[in-house]
């Protein structure tokens, strides 16, 4: 998407009042086609329309001189909605971790190699059909833990959810010992 700047089709010439209405309106637009709503929504109107612009491949430069801001702000307010997205996913993780019918820990010092069979023995005890292989299963947890994992060790705690539906969810547990 080329943004209309200067009441043409480009990336140069200065915006105007009417050229910034118009860019937002199309922004808007947009927003409201793929169902963004600013009150259920962790990000900001503004938020949302600077992120749906950088999907699009725009650059920051474009997206201030379209809305009529700079591209420090612009910076910031991506920054900012890129981070709401983030807690926003890991607040749901945490959610279904929460309702996941089989939890397994895994202390760190744990052989990556020895977390399937670990998991599918506890999903067996709650008839939960996992939906990976174990090497699968393995690259799951592995992808998921991040730094958690290095190689085949699990260098810290980490609980291994599986949903109902059998999709797998991992987070680093932060237990204390006290």
């Amino acid at each position: 998407m080329s943004l209309r700047v200067g009441g043409r089709s480009d990336r140069h010439g200065p915006a105007t009042a009417s050229t910034e209405a118009v860019v937002i309106e199309e922004i808007d637009a947009f927003l409201d086609e793929v169902g963004f709503d600013p009150d259920a929504s962790v990000l900001t109107r503004r938020q949302a329309q600077v992120l749906a612009l950088r999907e699009r491949g725009e650059s920051q430069a474009t997206i201030a001189e379209a809305i009529g801001s700079s591209r420090a702000n612009v910076s910031s307010i991506e920054a900012s909605g890129r981070e709401n997205v983030e807690r926003a996913r890991e607040t749901v993780a945490f959610a279904e971790a929460l309702h996941a019918p089989v939890r397994v820990q895994i202390p760190a010092g744990t052989d990556l190699y020895d977390v399937p069979q670990k998991v599918f023995e506890a999903c067996d005890e709650e008839g939960v059909k996992v939906s990976h292989t174990a090497p699968d299963l393995m690259k799951v947890v592995s992808d998921a833990a991040g730094p958690a994992v290095s190689g085949r060790q699990v260098g810290s705690d980490l609980v291994v959810g599986v949903t109902a539906t059998g999709s797998v969810r991992v987070r680093t547990s932060e237990r204390t010992d006290e």
